[in-house]
C-alpha cells in the first residue's frame, strides 16, 4: 500500500490513520505512536530517496502531538535520516517540517541545517506557502485597524479627537511576576537571574509555544502580523516580528515599530525577533514555571516571545526592549531606559564638545526615570526637539531612539500642562482604558474606574517638533528623575561621575500606582539603572559602560526629584510639575550649572549632594523648596529621622554592588 505514495509528495499528519490520495497519515491513538511511525515511515520512504530533485518535499507534520512527544518524534526523525546516509548537503531533499516547537529555519536536533526547514501552520501561512491556518493581514492600514477594532472588540471606540479608545481587559499593567527567560546554554552565563529574570525550561517554553500557536491556528477572525524595525541607527537596528490578534494590538506595534518602506517591506525577510501574541488566551498553570493564568516568555535561541494570559499591549513594548536590552551592550552600545530630546537653537554660545554626525555641536538630555516620574512629560518640551519618550541607545557616534512611537501616561492629562501630548491625541493614537463621555465621545482623563494606568500610544510624528530621524549627538546632559515617596530628597542636585554611577545603580524612586499589577499607591523601592525590569545583563555592565561615556563626553549629570516635598506620601505634596520644569529649563540655559559653579550652592546631608540655594529664573515661592529640610512641617528632628530612614534603605540596596564597583563609588553613597 505505501509504495504506490509518491515520494515527494508523503506527508504524515497524527490525526489520524488512512491513506487519503497521496498522503500518509498517522494515527496519534495508536497504543505506541512512536514505534508506529517509525515503522511507517520507514516502510514508505522509497530507496531513491537520496536522489530526489533538490526541490522535491517531503513533509511531516506535528502540529497535533504534545510538545514532549514532538520532541520525541523529532529526535527518531533525525536518527533516521543520519541512517538513510543523505548525499551531500548540495543534492540533499528539502524536508519541510509542521512542528509548533519550531521556528522558521532552524534544524531538527542531530540533523544538519541546510537539509531541513522547519515551520509552524501559521509560519506557512505567513510565508506563502500551504497551509491551513487563519487570514492572515500583513502589515495591516492603520484604517483597517480601526474597522476591525470596532466591528471584532468589544468596547471599542473613537474619541472626540479621532482615537482609538480600547480596554485591555482584566491586565491594565505590565506582569512582571509572569516574565520568564528560557534556560539556553548559550545565554545562562550572561543573565542576571534573580530578582528579575527568573529561569524556565525549554520544554516549558516549547508547551507555551505550542498553546499559543494552537490558539493562534484556530482563530476564526483575522491574525494580523506586523513587521517593522527597533532601533533608528540602521547599523544597529534589528527586523521585529508581531504576530497578535487584536487589531488594537496590531496599531500598538505599528506606532512603536519603525516601519519600513514599501520597498525594505517587500524584502524583509526573516525577522530577527518574533512576538506571537496569544494574550487573549490563558497559559496553563500546570506547566512547570507558570505561576498563574499569565506567561510572558523569551527565548533568546529561538528569538522569540510568547504572551500568554494577558491584552496589555505594554507587554509587547517592552518584549523589544529587554532583548535589545540583552543584545546591544554585545555591541558595545549602551541600551538605556531614558528619554531624549535636543535643543532647537544651535547659538554659538554652545561650545559643548560633543557632537552630531554632522559635527555640529550637541545639545543633548537624556531623562531616566520609571513609569510616573516624568520621562515622556518633562522630554516633550515645545522649545526642544524630541528624539523618544523612553528607550534608547548609545553609541559611539550619539544617541538613537529604539521606538518610533511613544506611550504616554494620560491619568489628569490636560492641554494646560501637557499640550504636546494633549495634541498628539488624533487619529492613530490608541487610547487604552479611558473612560469616554457616551454622547460626545470627550475622554474623562480624570477618570480611574478601569485604572490609574490609562496610557495613550501614538506615533512620534504626532509631536509637533519631533526629531525625525530620532537620532542625536552625545549628551550634555543626563538627567535622573526620581520620584521620592518619603518627601526629603531636594528638588534637584548635581552629581559627580561617581555619584551618577552609584545613583544610576540605586535607581531609586517610588512605584506608581498603575504601572504594574497591584499597585494601588506609590511605592518606595530601587530599580537598577531606572529600570530593574527590562534588564538582562548584570546592572554593573550597564553602569560601567554609562560611567566611561559620561567621562568621554563630559556630560553633566542630574538628579530631579519629581516626587513629594513637605512631607512624606500622605502628609507631603507632590512637587509641581511647573517646578520641575523650570528646573529643567536652568539646566538647559546653563545658568544653573553657572551658578552652582560661581558658589551658590550648599551640601545637603547624609547623600552629600550638591544643591542650589538659589535659581535666578525662579520665583520666590520656589526657592523656598530647594532645600526640603527647612520646609519640613514637623520640624528638623523629624525630617532627619526620615532622612536617615531613607538613607538606610540606600544602603542595604547598594550593598549587593558595593563588592562590584570601585571604592570610589561606594564611598560616593550615602553617609550614615
Amino acid at each position: 500500500m505505501f509504495a504506490r505514495v509518491a515520494p515527494e509528495s508523503i506527508v504524515l499528519l497524527p490525526p489520524s490513520g488512512t491513506v487519503v490520495g497521496s498522503s500518509l497519515r498517522l494515527n496519534h491513538r495508536r497504543p505506541r505512536p512512536h514505534s508506529a511511525f517509525l515503522g511507517l515511515l520507514r516502510v514508505s520512504l522509497p530507496p531513491p530517496l537520496a536522489v530526489r530533485k533538490p526541490d522535491d518535499k517531503f513533509c511531516l507534520d506535528l502540529c497535533s502531538l504534545p510538545a514532549p512527544d514532538c520532541l520525541k518524534l523529532e529526535s527518531m526523525l533525525g536518527s533516521m535520516l543520519r541512517a538513510l546516509q543523505l548525499p551531500s548537503l548540495a543534492a540533499a531533499p528539502r524536508i519541510r517540517v509542521l512542528s509548533p516547537l519550531r521556528r522558521p529555519g532552524t534544524a531538527l536536533r542531530g540533523v544538519r541545517p541546510e537539509s531541513l526547514c522547519c515551520f509552524s501552520t501559521l509560519q506557512e501561512s505567513l510565508l506563502g506557502l500551504e497551509g491551513s491556518g487563519p487570514t492572515i493581514i500583513r502589515n495591516p492600514t492603520t484604517a483597517r485597524c480601526y474597522e476591525d477594532a470596532l466591528r471584532y472588540e468589544s468596547g471599542t471606540r473613537i474619541s472626540s479627537s479621532g482615537a482609538l479608545a480600547v480596554v485591555s481587559g482584566l491586565k491594565t499593567g505590565r506582569s512582571p511576576s509572569d516574565k520568564r527567560i528560557v534556560l539556553e546554554q548559550q545565554h545562562e552565563h550572561n543573565i542576571w537571574w534573580g530578582p528579575v529574570n527568573t529561569g524556565l525550561s525549554e520544554l516549558s517554553f516549547l508547551q507555551n509555544r505550542k498553546r499559543a500557536m494552537d490558539f493562534l491556528n484556530s482563530r476564526k477572525r483575522p491574525v494580523y502580523v506586523v513587521e517593522g524595525y527597533a532601533g533608528w541607527d540602521p547599523s544597529a537596528r534589528i527586523k521585529v516580528r508581531v504576530v497578535c490578534t487584536r487589531a488594537y494590538h496590531a496599531l500598538f506595534m505599528r506606532n512603536m515599530l519603525i516601519l519600513p518602506s514599501s520597498e525594505a517591506e517587500e524584502q524583509f525577510g526573516s525577522p530577527d525577533f518574533t512576538i506571537y501574541n496569544a494574550g487573549e488566551c490563558s497559559a496553563d498553570p500546570d506547566v512547570d514555571g507558570n505561576t498563574s493564568a499569565t506567561s510572558v516568555s523569551i527565548s533568546f535561541d529561538r528569538s522569540e516571545m510568547i504572551i500568554l494570559g494577558t491584552e496589555y499591549a505594554g507587554e509587547m513594548k517592552k518584549g523589544v526592549f529587554t532583548v535589545m536590552h540583552y543584545l546591544m551592550p554585545s555591541r558595545n552600545v549602551l541600551s538605556l531606559h531614558a528619554s531624549a530630546n535636543e535643543g532647537s537653537d544651535r547659538s554659538a554660545k554652545d561650545t559643548h564638545r560633543s557632537t552630531t554626525s554632522s559635527g555640529e555641536p550637541s545639545d543633548v538630555t537624556l531623562f531616566f526615570g520609571l513609569s510616573g516620574t516624568g520621562k515622556t512629560t518633562l522630554s516633550a518640551d515645545s522649545r526642544r526637539r524630541l528624539i523618544g519618550d523612553d528607550e534608547h541607545c548609545w553609541t559611539e557616534t550619539g544617541v538613537f531612539n529604539i521606538e518610533n512611537g511613544c506611550y504616554a501616561k494620560a491619568i489628569d492629562l490636560s492641554r494646560a500642562k501637557e499640550p504636546e501630548i494633549f495634541d498628539a491625541i488624533r487619529f492613530g493614537t490608541v487610547l487604552e482604558n479611558v473612560e469616554l463621555d457616551d454622547e460626545t465621545r470627550e475622554v474623562d482623563y480624570s477618570s480611574r474606574r478601569l485604572t490609574e494606568n490609562t496610557r495613550a500610544c501614538y506615533p512620534i510624528e504626532h509631536i509637533a517638533n519631533s526629531k525625525i530621524p530620532c537620532i542625536g549627538g552625545h549628551p550634555k546632559n543626563i538627567i535622573f528623575l526620581t520620584c521620592d515617596a518619603f518627601g526629603v530628597l531636594p528638588p534637584v542636585a548635581q552629581l559627580t561621575p561617581d555619584q551618577a554611577v552609584y545613583h544610576f545603580l540605586s535607581g531609586y524612586t517610588a512605584k506608581i500606582a498603575g504601572t504594574e499589577d497591584g499597585v494601588s499607591e506609590p511605592q518606595a523601592t530601587f530599580s537598577a539603572c531606572f529600570g530593574q525590569p527590562f534588564l538582562v545583563w548584570h546592572p554593573v555592565i550597564y553602569a560601567n559602560m554609562l560611567r566611561d561615556k559620561i567621562r568621554e563626553h563630559k556630560s553633566a549629570v542630574w538628579m530631579i526629584n519629581t516626587g513629594w516635598t513637605g512631607g512624606r506620601y500622605g502628609t507631603g505634596k507632590r512637587i509641581p510639575l511647573q517646578l520641575s520644569r523650570s528646573i529643567v529649563d536652568e539646566i538647559h540655559s546653563g545658568r544653573l550649572s553657572e551658578s552652582m559653579s560661581s558658589g551658590i550652592q550648599q551640601t545637603f546631608p547624609v547623600f552629600n549632594l550638591a544643591i542650589p540655594t538659589d535659581l535666578p529664573g525662579m520665583g520666590a515661592s520656589f526657592r523656598s523648596i530647594l532645600d526640603p529640610r527647612s520646609g519640613w512641617p514637623s520640624g528638623a528632628a523629624d525630617f532627619d529621622q526620615n532622612l536617615r530612614e531613607l538613607a538606610l534603605l540606600f544602603d542595604q540596596n547598594f550593598a549587593q554592588f558595593s563588592g562590584q564597583v570601585g571604592t570610589q563609588v561606594a564611598r560616593a553613597g550615602v553617609k550614615l
